[in-house]
């Protein structure tokens, strides 16, 4: 390590000190001791340009060991970008460019938002998946040796800074496996392994040789036995570049909270440093002992670095890529474009008109693998898979091959039975500009609870297509039969949930989908078999809630119905009005949320004031109670199912025709 390294790191340490301190909240330790990784890797590798973070060719970074952001802050700002000392000092503070754990969008040069352990590595592999899909579909291969014409406007390296903590989160090791597989040879993960976690030595969680670990599974694997010896760094992070059929993983050996009283303890982990502590650091390290000291000097060292090898890539990247562009096809001009916009929009719905008979049946989930494999022959960005059950959700394209490390070009990606990391990873590929799905049952979306919750912070428009929606998945029984999924996911914010009652609504629910570019979605589908119903429009999904059986003269009750209970309520409505005399109003509501967006008018006219109203849905009561006076006028389900045929799974929940009749009949005669 040379005195201009010295400089660069000892200042991310003291500036991470300072902000932890101000804020008077942080994680110490790792900023100390993985200072001299984060350097290396922007001083020497990471190709980026400030001025233009948005470039599609730079490299990305993920801080997968988020409680480190006061570390990466630092390192953004001494790098240039729009960052200032101000912002450091607000470290922490309500609104800051700077929060707790990083979080795209809020910060410039944050590339995901991290902070639940292992989720930034597996979105990291998202991005590698990315990378190699847009090389292979769009970089101009060269025609022979001696052509020269070869264009590579996609051709980055995605690197991750992970923690003890994050390899031992299951989903990293989900993501690990897969990208093995894939042979993701452009993703490189530098380990921070320094044998401690919150509650102490990880001697009493965490004793696996974690690179033959990582061996196993397919990545080319490193050690570095000195944290603070830059070189070192520098020279595996070259040589995990030069190996190109593997991911890389370097374990760099280091000592948490480095020159402070508490270093290689726990103690250092999350808890500010002392004042005296910091005094005593700051000597140690040969620098001045006040708060935030920037030497203008020591940045323009680290600018330099980064300028002198980051702007000549950019210049003939910039070159290429109009060269490349001045010779695309306006459509190909167009989905490039669109990588940096999410602008790429579909009418789904013009797509389909007159797609469907009035006679048409079929099961559900069959119809939204149709509309799916539709939309992806026309939408070149969609790309996504299943968690090992694309024969049953249906969510599989056949004529856009098999994602593999055999052809990166093709969209269908099999995850394999890895629920969690499909979530995760379709967050890394919607940070790349694509437009991914990941399908599996309902009653699993639990695994994905945490990837979905990230999507919807970084308001990206992933769609989780969810199958086998009620308890008639029969005699698989309680364990594949969802209850409380659904008002789970309706109760994540910034999420649309979707439970179409036939194919008009699924191509109405695909319509909003694509046409939001800023939020997530999850479509739910039954896998039973469902006549179209002649009510249905697609157009009206938008609104949320519509009506699908008006009244005939007056109006005695109205029922709310979603997915296949919505055919049911219709003909209990027309039953009861034949036998009683019973008036009643069926609504359909595909998606909670999207009403609740509707004004007060809409709704006033959708359920007048004075009307009894009854829901309908086979599952959790959970989030209905707004609608109804009380719990008697809840047709749900609050216990879990039985194995067995589905129509005697009806009748023992009380939940078949006759008794579903004879319960609306009761709460409205």
């Amino acid at each position: 390590m040379n005195q201009d390294d010295k400089k660069v790191i000892d200042l991310l340490k003291t500036l991470s000190i300072d902000m932890i301190y101000e804020a008077k909240s942080g994680h110490p330790g790792i900023c100390l001791g993985a200072s001299p990784i984060i350097y290396t890797l922007y001083a020497r590798h990471m190709n980026i340009n400030t001025n233009d973070t948005t470039w599609l060719n730079r490299d990305r970074f993920i801080m997968s060991a988020g409680h480190g952001s006061a570390l990466l802050y630092a390192c953004l700002f001494l790098a240039g970008y729009n960052i200032t000392l101000d912002d450091l000092k607000n470290f922490r503070s309500i609104n800051s460019k700077t929060p707790g754990h990083p979080e795209f969008g809020v910060t410039p040069g944050v590339d995901a938002t991290t902070g639940p352990l292992g989720e930034g590595l597996a979105t990291a592999v998202g991005m590698a998946i990315s990378e190699a899909h847009l090389e292979a579909r769009y970089n101009k291969k060269k025609k022979s040796l001696m052509d020269k014409n070869a264009i590579q406007i996609f051709n980055y390296n995605t690197y991750v800074l992970c923690s003890d903590g994050d390899l031992m989160e299951g989903v990293s090791y989900e993501a690990a496996s897969l990208a093995g597989t894939l042979k993701l040879g452009k993703l490189i993960v530098l380990y921070d392994s320094n044998n401690i976690c919150l509650d102490g030595s990880t001697s009493k969680t965490f004793t696996e040789n974690v690179l033959k670990r990582f061996e196993a599974l397919g990545w080319h694997t490193q050690c570095v036995n000195n944290g603070e010896d830059v070189n070192q760094i520098d020279k595996s992070i070259i040589k995990a570049k030069m190996v190109t059929d593997k991911p890389s993983i370097i374990e760099i050996k280091t000592v948490i909270g480095k020159y402070s009283k508490n270093e290689g303890t726990n103690k250092v982990h999350g808890t500010p440093l002392s004042k005296e502590d910091i005094t005593s650091l700051k000597t140690t390290l040969g620098v001045i002992d006040v708060p935030f000291t920037i030497q203008e000097e020591v940045v323009s060292i680290f600018r330099k670095q980064i300028y002198d090898r980051s702007n000549k890539k950019y210049t003939l990247w910039a070159e290429d890529y109009n060269e490349y562009m001045n010779d695309a096809p306006s459509m190909l001009k167009a989905e490039i474009e669109c990588l940096m916009t999410r602008g790429l929009k579909f009418d789904v719905i013009s797509m389909f008109k007159d797609r469907f008979a009035k006679d048409y049946k079929d099961a559900l989930r069959s119809t939204n693998g149709d509309v799916l494999q539709t939309i992806t022959n026309s939408m070149p960005f969609m790309i996504g898979g299943c968690a090992d059950v694309a024969t049953s959700t249906k969510a599989y394209v056949p004529n856009m091959g098999d994602f593999s490390s055999n052809d990166y070009s093709c969209r269908n990606i099999f995850y394999g039975v890895r629920e969690h990391v499909s979530g995760s990873i379709s967050n890394g590929i919607a940070l790349s500009g694509l437009r991914p799905y990941s399908s599996c049952f309902l009653t699993f979306s639990d695994y994905l609870k945490p990837s979905i919750r990230l999507s919807a912070m970084m308001n990206l428009p992933v769609v989780y297509i969810f199958t086998h929606d009620s308890i008639l998945n029969g005699e698989d029984g309680p364990t594949h039969q969802p209850i409380e999924q659904l008002a789970m996911l309706r109760s994540i914010p910034n999420l649309d949930v979707f439970r179409p009652a036939d194919a008009n609504e699924i191509v109405g629910c695909w319509d909003l989908i694509l046409k939001n570019t800023n939020k997530p979605s999850a479509i739910v589908i039954s896998k039973e078999e469902v006549q179209i119903i002649n009510t249905t429009s697609s157009f009206d999904v938008k609104f949320g809630a519509y009506i699908v059986r008006k009244e005939t003269n007056k109006l005695d009750g109205i029922i709310i119905a979603t997915g296949t209970e919505v055919s049911l309520a219709i003909k209990i409505a027309n039953r009861l009005y034949e036998t009683n005399n019973l008036d009643i109003r069926v609504i359909s509501m595909p998606c909670m949320s999207k009403y609740k967006e509707q004004t007060d008018e809409y709704k006033n006219m959708l359920l007048p004031m004075g009307i009894k109203v009854i829901v309908m849905e086979f599952l959790s009561s959970f989030g209905w109670g707004e609608f109804v006076y009380n719990d008697k006028y809840l047709i749900t389900l609050n216990e879990f199912g039985k194995s067995g045929k589905k129509e005697d799974i009806l009748k023992e929940f009380k939940l078949d025709y006759m008794n579903v009749l004879n319960k609306v009949y009761e709460l409205l005669k």
